[in-house]
């Protein structure tokens, strides 16, 4: 079984089967965005906005994902965002998952330089048990 909330957080990894149980045993806050109806900006935008329980005031562009996830009053100190169907939405749609990446991997690195961990987790179908 993977252990991914025994080290800092390494760019996106593969979700841990069971990963909230995981999370709960270390702290780490999980919020869940689905990007399975995601199919351009916006629906992308709209599943963070739901995943991360944000207000209809959210800027909804790449630098207001990027505050999101990097202002400490917006969000715990040991984050873990799992990305679900992101396999499928990076088949999908490449320039967009691209510039999704981009944001998610600074704002991960803005995180560690703050003393804070930000996870990023993509998860797997429950029936690949590869990964366990």
């Amino acid at each position: 079984m993977m252990q991914v909330f025994d080290e800092a957080p390494q760019g996106i990894q593969t979700a841990p089967h069971e990963p909230r149980i995981l999370a709960a045993g270390h702290q780490v806050s999980v919020r869940e965005i689905n990007l399975g109806a995601a199919h351009d900006k916006t629906s992308l935008m709209l599943a963070f906005l739901t995943g991360l329980g944000l207000r209809d005031t959210f800027g909804q562009n790449w630098d207001a994902l990027y505050d999101v996830l990097t202002d400490p009053d917006q969000r715990p100190d040991r984050l873990a965002l799992l990305l679900c169907d992101h396999a499928h939405f990076r088949r999908r749609h490449p320039h967009l998952n691209a510039d999704l990446e981009r944001v998610l991997l600074d704002a991960q690195a803005e995180a560690a330089r703050t003393g804070r961990a930000l996870w990023l987790l993509s998860e797997e179908p429950d029936s690949d048990t590869r990964h366990w």
